[in-house]
């Protein structure tokens, strides 16, 4: 097979991982007729769940890696956790998106950052902080800060604000002393993402700009297309999206995260390697989702502009919905009007944990807001 030849339906896809959003890929590469083939030590795991094969073994596991080379004609990632150099040992043997290289990089804030600038992307003032002295030399310009660990943080975790020296030097050894960023804390007006979708023939399709409010550091809401957002700054997030993927030679679903600052001004915060929580709105408001884009991509497919059908609005549903071991409300939900329900097939709720999500679409965004208010409403969700 040539490095630009499809993958036909009918063959294997390759998944490392097996969460809500290697689900949400199962399901879109099954529509297309693939078959899939999920690695993920849980045996309970909501991807591994609905493949045609899972393999329960460790990221790392020789055997399972060759197992799933053997087994899948592509293989892409469903977090960004997962080892790199998994990535980069099945790349030997198939076809993987995205590569170990580009992943590596947003495992990592501080080469995240250094990625930003080399492509010309604004992104917060910040410093690596690995040792006691890095703390004693910092200029005072990054204070009032948020520190966060280099590697492994997400939905808030790994985190910590700090407004003196001596705050940062307490967050510092409370994180473990380990690798860190220290970022100055911006004046932000709000957080917008774009999701974009990059072939091996450098082909680049995007969505437009989602808007996403956050409660604890994990997302809560998400608004498309963002509202409140001029098109010149839609442009200029979406142009410095691409530059990213172009330069790190991506292949895959990409989001990245931007602050809007008051004064106008574009700052990247972060990316990842993957479909991600905000472009859940592609699902039902759109004709083509992230997660096919995810499936054309590694297949070698066509990548066609996709078409937004029905501004949407997505609410984030996490355990703490489920009180006293009683599900929600689903039916009174369900009553209101471009209502879709994602539930992801956990067992457990447990506060903090996303365990699917509510898509509200409409034929204008005033509308799905409209209805999504009172869907929070119904639900117990605060509004914003």
């Amino acid at each position: 097979m040539t490095a630009h030849a499809a993958i036909a339906p009918g063959a294997t896809l390759g998944v490392l991982g097996g969460g809500q959003l290697g689900r949400m890929f199962v399901h879109a590469a099954q529509r297309l007729g693939y078959r899939c083939l999920v690695l993920d030590p849980d045996a309970d795991s909501p991807a591994g769940r609905i493949a045609e094969r899972h393999l329960r073994c460790d990221y790392l596991d020789e055997q399972g890696l060759e197992a799933l080379a053997g087994g899948a004609q592509a293989v892409t990632t469903e977090f960004e956790n997962v080892p790199a150099e998994a990535l980069r040992r099945l790349a030997e043997r198939v076809p993987v998106s995205p590569g170990g290289a580009a992943v590596a990089v947003c495992q990592d804030r501080a080469l995240e950052k250094a990625t930003f600038a080399r492509c010309g992307v604004p992104c917060a003032p910040h410093a690596v902080i690995d040792n006691e002295a890095a703390i004693r030399s910092l200029s005072e310009n990054l204070l009032p800060g948020i520190l966060k660990t280099a590697q492994l943080g997400y939905d808030g975790k790994g985190q910590r604000r700090v407004d003196s020296r001596d705050e940062l030097a307490a967050a510092w050894r409370a994180l473990g002393s380990v690798r860190c960023v220290l970022e100055r804390r911006l004046d932000l007006a709000c957080e917008i993402s774009v999701v974009l979708a990059r072939g091996v023939d450098g082909g680049v399709i995007s969505f437009a700009p989602f808007r996403n409010l956050h409660r604890d550091g994990i997302l809560a809401l998400t608004q498309w297309p963002a509202p409140g957002i001029e098109a010149s700054l839609a442009e200029r997030a979406d142009a410095a999206a691409r530059a990213i993927a172009t330069t790190l030679e991506y292949v895959g679903v990409l989001c990245v995260e931007f602050f809007v600052l008051r004064d106008g001004s574009l700052c990247a915060n972060e990316m990842a390697p993957r479909p991600h929580n905000s472009g859940h709105c592609t699902i039902d408001g759109a004709d083509i989702s992230q997660f096919e884009y995810q499936a054309r991509a590694m297949a070698r497919l066509p990548l066609p502009g996709p078409r937004l059908h029905s501004p949407a609005v997505m609410l984030n549903l996490l355990g703490d919905l489920w009180r006293d071991d009683a599900a929600p409300d689903w039916a009174g939900v369900l009553a209101l009007p471009g209502t879709h329900l994602h539930l992801y097939g956990k067992t457990q709720a447990r506060p903090g944990r996303k365990m699917g999500h509510l898509s509200v679409t409409a034929s204008t965004l005033t509308a799905a807001q409209a209805v999504a208010r009172e869907a929070a409403q119904r639900l117990g969700i605060a509004a914003w």
